[in-house]
């Protein structure tokens, strides 16, 4: 094989990374990977004080430098990353609404986050993985990735709370996405994300907008923003006390980027370990060239191996088309109004959905690699980062915010390695 795969065509069963299918699905399916980023993607940079626009743009420019530093080996889409946000709302000082206006100092820091996420890459790389292997085995990778989908579990949840509608729609949703997956026919069976979340967008229409009984969805926004427009950049500006505070965030990227690919290796039933170095690097490069220009720092996002373990299509094309929607909707601010009129609980019943579906991919890590659940390690390591996780339990370290997610990771990695042997 070259540097890159010869993705051969396939029209039936599982699609392997180096696989494609006919040209028009695979815009379909890219699409559909799109809005299952999107959401998150979107709501990071809200929450940053961000213009969500510019961090669509460099999700798309970030994963596209992920695909070629992996050589197209790795289905992975590079979004905005929740682990930055606690810590650049400490660095600013933001308020919560609005632009930040003192993004330069968050953008410095994700700089430097990113150049140490690329150095550990470049160690990797150069030295080997298998000491990764050591320090993460299946039973650690398995717990960090069920900890993800479990701790971004009550982020769906919230999101079709609001009202006894919003309930309502959130699970119309889910059942939607559920019946296309299971009933669909042909080609409609590979888009049940895409399909549910359309259905579900034109119930709430119907019911909200038609019959008044909820939110009408507002489409003024839509109407007044322009078809094209230069996306709003932003230089980075180097503070040592942001730099401290938001640096450390690489920790936590490692590990995410680590759960993942074993995730989608476990899916595939491809051994992506010699990627571990490249994708490193690749997620860090992404993330120091977002910084530049006023984007988010990324991270492989799990809602779209959410996607990919529902329509078990794993080509990586279908990342490189929706890298260029995003870099497209980046440069049109009518797209993206359009995309933000997706009510809140469709939103949360399709991330209902995909948390799950990365819960669950846990169970397939441990199946398939014989976790002995048996040994009081396994059993305690894996019980123990669960609870974390689901608890989302924060740690304060000298100004340094580590949430549930990290805790649970370097939980996980700590307790194994003190209890291992001892079981």
């Amino acid at each position: 094989m070259g540097f890159l795969p010869g993705w051969r065509l396939t029209t039936e069963g599982v699609v392997a990374p180096d696989e494609r299918l006919p040209w028009g699905q695979t815009l379909a399916l890219g699409l559909q990977h799109v809005v299952a980023m999107f959401g998150s993607t979107v709501l990071a940079p809200l929450l940053m004080g961000f213009d969500p626009n510019t961090a669509i743009l460099f999700s798309g420019v970030g994963t596209l430098i992920f695909f070629v530093l992996v050589g197209g080996r790795v289905p992975s889409y590079l979004g905005s990353s929740f682990a930055f946000i606690a810590v650049v709302i400490a660095a600013t000082g933001y308020g919560g609404h609005g632009p930040n206006p003192n993004i330069g100092l968050a953008l410095g820091g994700i700089f430097v986050c990113g150049l140490v996420y690329g150095l550990v890459g470049l160690g990797v790389t150069l030295a080997g993985y298998r000491w990764i292997e050591a320090l993460m085995p299946p039973v650690v990778t398995g717990t960090i990735v069920a900890a993800i989908g479990l701790n971004l579990a009550p982020i769906a949840v919230k999101g079709i709370q609001a009202s006894g509608f919003d309930t309502g729609i959130g699970l119309l949703t889910v059942v939607a996405v559920g019946m296309v997956a299971v009933h669909g026919r042909g080609a409609w069976r590979r888009l049940p994300i895409l399909l549910g979340g359309l259905i579900a967008y034109g119930a709430y229409a119907v019911l909200a907008n038609g019959l008044g009984l909820g939110r009408p969805i507002d489409f003024s926004p839509v109407a007044a923003a322009a078809w094209l427009g230069a996306p709003n950049l932003v230089a980075p500006r180097f503070d040592g006390h942001a730099i401290m505070l938001i640096a450390p965030v690489a920790l936590v990227l490692i590990a995410e980027n680590l759960g993942h690919l074993k995730a989608v290796g476990a899916m595939t039933g491809r051994n992506l370990d010699p990627c571990i170095g490249r994708a490193f690097l690749g997620d860090g490069i992404a993330t120091m060239v977002a910084a530049l220009g006023g984007g988010t720092g990324v991270t492989t996002y799990a809602e779209n191996i959410g996607v990919m373990a529902v329509t078990r299509i794993y080509s990586t094309l279908l990342f490189v088309v929706a890298a260029g929607i995003a870099i497209l909707l980046g440069f049109s601010p009518k797209f993206g109004a359009a995309i933000l009129t997706i009510p809140g609980p469709v939103l949360g019943g399709l991330a209902i959905v995909v948390f799950g579906l990365i819960a669950a991919t846990a169970g397939r890590i441990w199946v398939e690699n014989r976790v002995d659940f048996g040994d009081a390690c396994n059993l305690i390591t894996a019980g123990v980062g669960l609870t974390l996780g689901a608890g989302d339990l924060a740690l304060d370290l000298g100004g340094f915010s580590l949430g549930g997610i990290g805790t649970a990771t370097f939980g996980a990695i700590i307790l194994y390695q003190l209890l291992r042997g001892r079981g």
